[in-house]
């Protein structure tokens, strides 16, 4: 497969990936050309079996670079105005916009290894065993940091319902 189809294949998957952790379109997308900078760059050198799998680690580890070099994360709620919009009522996109928001701000609570558990098995659903490589932890390690993600994600959100009730 050309790097080219792979781009046209997975550059949106990554790019929300990249665009979950950076919570910054323009970080999103440098963060994507780098990704596949680098993975032009390593191409020749690799035989990937999984070619997704691989990218959304190189996609990683450039965050992380990212992250090492700016020794900081900025977090914006206020940047989630480009959400794909479908055929619905604008009451329907507002209360999804709502949604999503709150989700993106639970999972921003989770530590960093849960969060990146849960967006890489639940979000861009890669197998356990891929998200263990690309976080380069073990996958029982995967399971325990997805497990308490998914248990604190489930804790909120139920905590909020009962507020809105109350």
């Amino acid at each position: 497969m050309q790097l080219e189809d792979v781009y046209k294949l997975y550059m949106n998957d990554l790019y929300r990936y990249l665009f979950s952790l950076s919570k910054d379109h323009y970080v999103a997308e440098d963060l994507v050309q780098e990704a596949f900078y680098r993975a032009y760059m390593a191409l020749e050198d690799y035989e990937i079996i999984n070619i997704k799998a691989w990218l959304f680690k190189v996609a990683y580890h450039a965050f992380i670079d990212h992250q090492r070099k700016n020794k900081r994360i900025i977090i914006e709620e206020e940047r989630y105005e480009n959400i794909e919009a479908n055929q619905k009522t604008p009451e329907r996109r507002i209360l999804e916009k709502e949604s999503l928001r709150l989700l993106l701000k639970d999972l921003n609570n989770l530590q960093e290894k849960e969060k990146h558990a849960v967006l890489l098995c639940d979000l861009h659903e890669l197998q356990y065993r891929e998200a263990a490589d690309i976080l380069e932890i073990k996958l029982n390690t995967l399971k325990s940091h997805l497990f308490r993600g998914r248990k604190k994600l489930v804790t909120r959100v139920k905590e909020r319902m009962s507020k809105d009730e109350g």
